[in-house]
């Protein structure tokens, strides 16, 4: 089935362009070009579209006032910023109701790859009411006590960005928004950064402190679903684990992207149960109590109750988000490696051992079944032997308090 795809720009040459570019694609896509958003909302009012592609200063209604009307209206959408605005200023409008921004010019295959790789995400989520949750998400939210923490700090006249970063460090969903924004074309990197210290170096301490303070693209989750479903110790295991995948991957002395990449993967790897419990948390207290009532894992549990786990719902969040396919592959399969198609040791396989390395730790405090470990999947690739020097590694590494 071919891809609808929603053109919007208020220069009728530069639609011309587009057309005349992507004429080659006509085969795969579905295109309808309009020069402004009242135009482009009508539209999506009598025609499903699969993605909207958006200019962003544009007369009476711009791009980030447009993305964010389709946000609330047609939540299923992919919304995605084509501009040739590069004012700091304006992108960062965009943050929220955007899921990624391309710069003018953009040549037909980065289109091409872009549209292909979010719409193949969609295949993750099966169910349309948790498709259009997820791709109406703006952020993440984080643990209250790091939120005020880092407003607190970025109102303080002698704040560091190393400070700031710290505290990024330890916050899941703090962690996804600033690898979202470094990783879209606006910094024109030649590579997806995966290295949260090099990303928050990259944006620059104005930067964050726009997010926070100024668009207010950061917020918190609410104390009763952290008190309900004990979400602050999603923290915890998500830190842990990014710090044990981080260890694995040197004990394997991987190049230094490969740990960095794991490191992250292993921080984020539970981003999905973030989403479903702030959500939809009457159904996700469902699932936690099927999980406990027939000794399951949590993420079957979820597939019962949601048709999906949280794995896939993670995944698709971060990879429409542009996160690097490293961390999005990571999130998808940490509870099932071998249904990767990767065949050597990567972040997906120092998050899969460390998760089920923490979770052994946390089995006291946690009462659930343990995430297993997949000893074919480690055979494979030649490293079932390896685990106990993980295991033994990790273990004092968390006895010791799990600093980096």
């Amino acid at each position: 089935m071919k891809k609808r795809i929603l053109f919007v720009d208020d220069e009728p040459n530069v639609l011309q362009g587009l057309q005349r570019m992507l004429r080659p694609l006509r085969d795969e896509w579905d295109m309808t070009f309009v020069n402004s958003g009242s135009e482009a909302l009508a539209c999506l009012s009598q025609t499903p579209f699969d993605v909207i592609v958006s200019d962003m200063r544009m007369p009476g209604m711009d791009g980030a006032q447009l993305l964010t009307e389709v946000m609330h209206r047609h939540p299923e959408v992919i919304r995605i910023v084509l501009s040739g605005q590069a004012n700091r200023e304006i992108v960062l409008k965009a943050v929220g109701p955007t899921h990624q921004y391309l710069a003018k010019p953009c040549d037909p295959e980065s289109l091409k790859a872009l549209v292909n790789q979010t719409s193949a995400l969609r295949d993750l989520l099966t169910d349309a009411t948790l498709k259009g949750l997820v791709t109406s998400m703006k952020s993440l939210p984080s643990l209250p006590s790091l939120f005020l923490e880092i407003v607190d700090v970025l109102k303080a006249p002698d704040v560091s960005i190393q400070q700031v970063a710290r505290i990024i460090a330890k916050d899941v969903g703090m962690t996804a928004k600033v690898l979202q924004l470094v990783n879209s074309s606006f910094f024109g990197l030649r590579r997806r950064v995966d290295d949260l210290p090099r990303a928050i170096s990259l944006l620059g301490f104005d930067t964050i402190k726009s997010l926070v303070l100024s668009l207010h693209v950061f917020s918190q989750c609410k104390q009763d679903a952290l008190h309900t479903y004990a979400l602050h110790t999603l923290w915890d295991h998500s830190f842990a684990a990014g710090a044990c995948a981080r260890l694995i991957a040197r004990l394997e002395k991987q190049a230094p992207p490969v740990i960095d990449a794991a490191m992250t993967a292993g921080m984020l790897h539970d981003c999905g149960k973030l989403v479903l419990a702030t959500n939809l948390p009457e159904l996700y207290g469902q699932a936690l109590t099927l999980a406990q009532n027939q000794n399951l894992p949590v993420w079957e549990a979820e597939r019962i109750t949601f048709g999906a786990t949280h794995a896939e719902v993670g995944a698709y969040l971060l990879g429409i988000w542009g996160l690097p396919n490293t961390t999005v592959e990571a999130l998808a399969f940490h509870h099932c490696p071998a249904h990767s198609s990767g065949k050597t040791l990567s972040p997906l396989t120092a998050v899969h051992i460390a998760n089920a390395l923490v979770q052994e730790q946390q089995a006291a405090a946690v009462k659930s079944s343990l995430a297993a470990v997949d000893f074919d999947y480690l055979t494979t690739l030649g490293l079932a032997d390896r685990l106990p020097l993980w295991r033994e590694q990790c273990i004092a590494f968390l006895q010791e308090g799990g600093n980096q």
